[in-house]
């Protein structure tokens, strides 16, 4: 009975987060309960449709930024940016050793957490010849904490009363994985979900100097660095709307889209979540990924407040 129904309302979820009836938090949440519930019936399809949506959403949310703002927000995120990611990637490497975890667990789970979660383990695990039950691992503990981050930055966030610029710096630098980011900052405002996506994917880039590192590290030879080259369309898009290219009402219009599917894809992040894995990762990469995140986000916002 449940498989028959699981499809119609697959879709009609969908079409509720597409015309905006939910917010990105309950979007996550509805697609934790459903694949609970039922399962998701199109698992693989949403796993790329997640890749696909996200870039989309993110480029068509370059068409409501301006250069000048754009480039001062990258210059006022760089130093922490930087700061955080050395840091983070010292402190994993550190702590992988002392929990006696596998080090390609380790240093997968560093990777997400330091940079951008999900992409960050897909471009550095070729790299180290990481085989797949330890990238599911990974994938799956780094996910948790996404998830997590994406329901309670925003009410600690109004908590500390944080600004909009500083919500937008913190949750691109302490959350993970861009989606969640960007539903992070979504829910929190305009002006926090501009911030958040231009430091987030500034921050991206650092994949490759982190694949670099990571070919020394292992002592790997003759892999391939992948680049997020959508960063670069993302980057035409706010150069369209800064020269005014495009009528007002059409950008408005792409970034309103965009917003709308970012919820979506939120929805599709929550079905593909794989209770079994996360039970199956055991304590340590658990305890290694909490402590990461928890020193990145502590460290993150005492260098926001106070500098």
């Amino acid at each position: 009975m449940l498989s028959k129904i699981a499809k119609p309302i697959f879709f009609i979820l969908i079409l509720v987060a597409l015309l905006g009836f939910i917010n990105s938090p309950t979007a996550l949440l509805l697609g934790f309960l459903f694949t609970f519930i039922f399962s998701n019936p199109y698992l693989k399809q949403s796993q790329k449709a997640i890749q696909i949506l996200l870039k989309v959403a993110v480029v068509g949310l370059g068409f409501g930024m301006f250069i000048k703002e754009t480039l001062q927000t990258s210059k006022d995120g760089l130093s922490l940016t930087f700061y955080s990611i050395v840091l983070t990637v010292a402190f994993g490497i550190i702590l992988t050793k002392w929990l006696k975890l596998d080090r390609k667990l380790g240093h997968l789970i560093t990777s997400g957490t330091s940079i951008c979660g999900g992409s960050a383990i897909a471009a550095v695990s070729p790299v180290i010849n990481a085989d797949g039950k330890t990238i599911s691992l990974a994938l799956g503990v780094v996910f948790l904490l996404n998830s997590v981050a994406l329901l309670i930055f925003p009410p600690i966030g109004s908590i500390l009363n944080l600004t909009q610029h500083q919500f937008g710096l913190w949750a691109a630098i302490a959350i993970h994985d861009t989606s969640s980011v960007v539903g992070a900052a979504l829910s929190y405002g305009d002006e926090a979900l501009k911030i958040a996506t231009t430091v987030k994917l500034s921050r991206t880039l650092w994949i490759i100097p982190l694949s670099v590192f990571s070919m020394f590290l292992f002592k790997s030879k003759g892999q391939k660095i992948k680049i997020p080259y959508f960063i670069f369309l993302f980057i035409l898009a706010i150069l369209i709307n800064s020269y005014e290219i495009l009528p007002a009402v059409i950008s408005s219009n792409i970034v309103l889209i965009s917003k709308r599917l970012l919820i979506v894809t939120l929805f599709l992040v929550g079905t593909t979540v794989s209770f079994s894995d996360i039970k199956q990762t055991g304590f340590k990469p658990i305890v290694l990924a909490l402590s990461l995140w928890i020193f990145i986000s502590i460290f993150s916002l005492v260098y926001i407040i106070y500098q």
